[in-house]
This record gives C-alpha cells, structure tokens and sequence, in this order.
C-alpha cells in the first residue's frame, strides 16, 4: 500500500507510519544484507584463523533503541546475548565517532575472549574515519552496529585464556566494561595499549580488533546508503520488521499446548571438582507466551563453568528459534513473547567474581539440551534428540607468548522425526567451522595426525544420530594444554525410542584427562580429542533396510 504522496508508507490511526508489505520485505533484505556484509569484512580483514577461518564471530544491526533488527547468520550464543551489551554501552550516552569495547560477563559481555565492539550510527560523515581516514561528524544516532568476536587470547593465568581450574573472572583475562576505543573518530591509544599489554599475542589481538572496527565502518556507509534510499521510511521499517517477526513467533507457540513441562540435566563437574552441577527449568506456555525459569538450578560454582544471565536467554532464544518456523527473520520480535528467570547467585545468573569462561560455552550447550527436552513433553514431533552437547573447547598456547591456537570441534547432531543426525558438525550454540589441516600447520606449532569420523557413535533408531569425531594432534614445543568438554560420561540421549549417542574422550600423551584440565606438556605430546555422537530418533526396528546398508557401506557403523 502507498500513501497519498505516492510513497511506499501508509500513516495509522495512531500516527505512527506504516510500510507496505512488498517494501517492508526489500528493507528487510536489505537490512539483513548490512548485517551479513559487515562479518564479511570482519571475517575477510582479520589475522587470526580463529576468526578468517573459523569464522568465531557474529555481527547485527541494532536501531536507536536497542533492538535488533537484523543479524547475520553467525553464532547463536554471540548473538542471542548482543541486547545485553547494546543496553550497557547505552547507558554511557554514547556519540558519533565513538565506538565501546566491552567483554565483561557482568557488565554486558559473555565470556573474556569474546570482545564486543558497539558503535552508534549516525550517517551523514564518513563513518568512524578509523580505518577510512574520514570526518566522524554525523547525524542523528539512528542505530548501533555490534561485532562480537573470539580473541584466541585476553590474557588471565593461561595462554589462550581459558584454563579450567579458574575460580575468580580474575584469572580468565583482562575485562572491558565498555571502555571507549575510539573517540572523535581515533582510536584512544591509551586504551589500546593497555589491552594489548595484557594479552599475549597482541599484533594479533590488534589486527583483529581493526577489522572489527572496518565492519562497523562498513555498517554506517550501507546504512547511510539505505537513508538515502529510502528516507524516514527506513526508521518505520525497524518497527515493522520487529512487529512481523513477533506476530509469526506468536502465533507459532499459540500452537503448543498450554501447559508447564518441566526437564533437568547436568553438568560434569565445574574444573574444581567432578561432582555434577544440576541445571532445572520448567517451561510454562500460556497462549502465545513462553516463561522459562531456571529455579531448582544449582547455586553458582566455585569453577568456571557460571552463565550470565545473557547466556542463558541466548540459549533459550536458540531453542525457540529452534521449535518455530525458520523463516521468520531473526530480530528483537522473536524474543519479546519470551520470558527468561533464574535466581541470582545461581549457576545461571551469578554474582561477580564468578569464573564463568566455561558457562559460555559448555553450560549454554545444556541450557539448550534441558529446555529442549522440556519442550519435547510438548511438541515431540519439533524436538531433536540431543546432539553432542558440547563444543569440544581445545586451547593450545605458550607461556612465551608466541602462539595461541583455539579450536571447537564438532560432533554428532542429533536426529529428529525428518531424518538422520550429520556428522561431524557443530550443534547448539555454535555454528563454527574448523581450521583446516594446511592452515593450522603453517599457523602453529602443531601437526595433525589424525581427523576422522568414530565410526559407531551415532544412536541407532528410525533415524540415526550423527557420528562424532576424532582430531589427534602433536604439539612440537612446550605448551600448556587446556581442555573444556562435556559428555564425557553422561550419553547424548535418544528419542522416542531411538537409542542413546557416544561419549566423548580427551586424551594427552596417551593418557586420558578429565572432561576439563589444564596441563603443562613437553614439545612431542600428542593431545587427541574423541567427540560425542548424536542420539537416535524412533525405533531401530523402523530404519529402512536401505538406510542400513548406507550405514555399512559409508562406515557409519561397527558391523
């Protein structure tokens, strides 16, 4: 519909501006289209493999209110979380030619390494002139752009910043509360300097850095671009994108059963001690609402396996998305039917200084399994069986200094009421890819031995559960090794009568290491990690004969 000017808006009853279907999907698509082009500059600018090979990063478009309105499709627990560090650099009345560097998981961050950039838009310059040389003089704010990217090191009392007997924030890295890097369109050197003194690996640390800082650049150019295109209707745009994919969203938990559905789950231990650390939740669906409460969950941990309340939201967002149509554009709307609650003090919401570089994750993987089967009491059709649970965290470093290698591995995927589980891939909060073989050799100190699927570690059933994997490395000069794992001993649980996946294995110089450790190792140790399988989905009974002969022939069985 168009307005009497013969624009492509209409005016509401309530004054408020109204955009035609056919331009709000253009916007739309557009908007996505800044948000995706913004992590093809991060991705593509930076040094380190962890972020231009492995892609550990996310990028969104935010308007002045803090709401996302488009998002690449990146990291779920990156992105789910984002609202939360917008709100914090929000409240530091943040200007044109600013951009905010924050990592602190209590002050809107999630974990040390994943450093997040939010700067304000104002088209109208030439963007931050950070990396472009131009004016920061612009207009009115009318959004944020934020990047959110794994540094492989933030500094702590290990290389690569992760160690798994951490009791204290403390110890996992240097923390940005939302420190302001750039001012007046400059980086404030002081600022820089004292972060990269406290790394280990800072040319890296500053390389990336700078191509997170192209990316916001290149959000403001594509953003000034659209104004120009489309003018005030761009502003109307934000809300209805919102409105549509809360409409869709609602209208999808309408369907499930009204009722509370409740599941628990575990953690295998928290670095410290092995002792399980429950997570409860009861779901509770009330028309086209959702309420998710965390109460029964254990008290926070003395280790580092503690998830901000960001984390956990971004979980359960992940779930929701999960269990409602794909189609709907991922924005703010998508999670405002849903409510998220869990006591402070508690695994879930912990009191700073918690240690919490594991609750990132490893606990957001749980969340996700724990809502997942909750859900599954309600709609068992939509619900998977459990996937890896885990993201494999390796960390391979130097006291020296010299190197930090980070790396997720992938798993088995569980298998749903559709098909089979896939092998091999990241499931639940990551999406990652993996270094490859060449690019890690020539990067680091290390050389690959061995990179193959485990061959029976799928759950049989109707539909088998994905196979995991086995990477088995040798580290050729003194490192420190640290490892943050689940499923190590709990099985990745079937459905509907499919059977159970695989545990995992870590093994360092031959012998086998906790679910989580941190160990010194001379030049020579081969440090090997056997992931989980995914569970089974429906009968075996019911797999198609030819389904079987696939699984034989392709080596996905020990038959």
């Amino acid at each position: 519909m168009t307005g009497d000017n013969g624009d492509s808006s209409a005016t509401e009853d309530d004054g408020t501006e109204r955009v035609d279907p056919v331009t709000l999907e253009i916007l739309r698509n557009q908007l996505e289209g800044v948000a995706e082009e913004m992590g093809q500059v991060l991705i593509r600018g930076a040094y380190s493999p962890n972020i231009k090979e492995r892609q550990d990063c996310s990028t969104a478009l935010f308007d002045a209110d803090g709401r996302m309105v488009a998002q690449a499709e990146h990291i779920p627990v990156h992105l789910g979380a984002m609202p939360e560090a917008v709100d914090a650099v929000a409240e530091k009345d943040p200007q044109p030619g600013e951009v905010y560097a924050l990592n602190d998981p209590f002050a809107g961050g999630t974990h040390l390494p994943d450093v997040t950039l939010v700067s304000p838009l104002a088209p109208g310059g030439e963007g931050s002139g950070v990396n472009d040389g131009g004016d920061s003089e612009g207009g009115e704010v009318v959004g944020y752009a934020v990047s959110r990217a794994h540094h492989a090191d933030v500094g702590g009392s290990t290389p690569g910043s992760m160690p798994a007997g951490a009791r204290e924030i403390y110890e996992e890295g240097v923390r940005l509360p939302g420190v302001r890097l750039v001012r007046d369109g400059e980086i404030d050197d002081d600022v820089m300097d004292l972060f990269l003194a406290n790394v280990r690996t800072p040319d890296e640390r500053r390389a990336d850095l700078r191509a997170q800082l192209a990316a916001h650049d290149r959000a403001e150019e594509r953003l000034g671009d659209l104004l120009d295109e489309h003018g005030e209707t761009l502003f109307a745009a934000f809300d209805g994108v919102i409105d549509y994919s809360r409409d869709r969203v609602e209208a999808e938990l309408a369907e499930i059963p009204d009722g509370t559905y409740e599941a628990r789950d575990a953690m295998e231990g928290d670095g410290v001690t092995d002792d399980d650390v429950p997570i409860e939740v009861a779901v509770t669906v009330d028309g086209s609402r959702l309420r998710v409460d965390f109460t029964g969950t254990a008290e926070q941990v003395t280790g580092n396996i503690n998830a901000p309340l960001a984390v956990a939201k971004s979980a359960v967002y992940f779930v929701v998305r999960c269990l409602t149509d794909p189609d709907i554009p991922p924005n703010h709307g998508c999670y405002d039917p849903v409510t998220v609650d869990a006591p402070e003090g508690s695994l879930l919401n912990p009191r700073p200084p918690a240690a919490v570089v594991g609750g990132n994750v490893e606990t957001s993987q749980r969340v996700t399994d724990v809502v997942f089967a909750a859900l599954a009491q309600a709609v068992p059709e939509r619900a998977p069986a459990q996937g890896q649970g885990t993201m494999n965290n390796l960390i391979v470093g130097s006291r020296k200094g010299d190197f930090a290698y980070y790396e997720t591995i992938g798993g088995g995927a569980g298998a749903t009421s559709a098909g089979d589980g896939t092998d091999g891939v990241q499931v639940g909060m990551t999406n990652t890819l993996n270094t490859p073989v060449e690019v890690l050799e020539a990067e680091y100190p290390l050389r690959v031995e061995r990179y193959a699927f485990r061959p029976g570690t799928g759950g049989d059933g109707e539909h088998r559960g994905g196979l995991g994997l086995e990477r088995s490395l040798t580290v050729e000069r003194d490192a420190t090794v640290s490892l943050l794992t689940e499923r190590r001993r709990t099985l990745p649980r079937g459905v509907a009568g499919g059977e159970d996946g695989a545990t995992g294995e870590n093994l360092v110089g031959g012998e086998r290491v906790p679910a989580k450790a941190t160990v010194d190792v001379p030049a020579g140790t081969t440090v090997t990690v056997r992931t989980p399988g995914g569970g089974g989905h429906g009968d075996p009974a019911d797999r198609d004969s030819d389904a079987r002969e696939r699984d034989r022939r392709d080596g996905k069985t020990e038959e």
